[in-house]
């Protein structure tokens, strides 16, 4: 099987998912979206309320700050695999912290995502995403810089949520994703 049937079966089976209770809620499961072959895969936390209703990861406000800040690190969105640890909206309609157990329960389609696109850049966005593939460090100890791993590069950064909600964090993440533009080309 081809990369795109296989990553489209996955993503029709997480569409179906009955794991864990929080698809009873759901409007959407949210798989993620982007190119099978992109280098770049952004991880978030969890699908929100606009992403609930559409399917889609990163269409509400976070998604908005999102495309600036790609657009700030000269990455263009339609390059770059977009999705979450949680594949659904946790206890809608209050968009809240995942809890362990969620993501645990969500965790296997990540790592098939992963498996299937192989791409060579993560960018992490906000303490959840960071969680899952550095469960033992702090993201303010590493923050803002590019880390390898295994052979694979990971950014980790605060989530767009966080910098609607603080300018301080949203100063911050414009200068993450400046600093990101210039590792990502030393590193291609």
């Amino acid at each position: 099987m081809n990369k795109e049937k296989e990553l489209e079966k996955l993503h029709q089976e997480i569409r179906n998912c009955k794991k864990y209770p929080l698809w009873k809620l759901r409007k959407n499961a949210v798989p993620g979206e982007g190119p099978v072959n992109a280098k770049i895969m952004i991880v978030g936390q969890s699908p929100g309320v606009q992403e609930d209703k559409r399917g889609r990861p990163f269409c509400g406000p976070a998604g908005k700050l999102l495309d600036e800040l790609l657009k700030i690190a000269k990455i263009e969105r339609k390059k770059v695999f977009i999705t979450s640890p949680l594949k659904c909206l946790p206890q809608p309609p209050i968009n809240r912290k995942p809890k362990k157990e969620e993501i645990e329960a969500c965790l296997p389609w990540l790592k098939k995502q992963i498996e299937i696109i192989n791409p060579k850049y993560f960018i992490l966005l906000g303490e959840v995403a960071f969680s899952v593939f550095f469960p033992k460090k702090k993201l303010s100890d590493v923050r803002g810089k590019l880390i390898e791993k295994d052979g694979k590069f990971y950014f980790p950064t605060y989530h767009p949520a966080a910098g609607l909600r603080f300018p301080r964090i949203k100063k911050i993440l414009e200068k993450d994703f400046k600093n990101l533009k210039n590792q990502i080309t030393l590193n291609i």
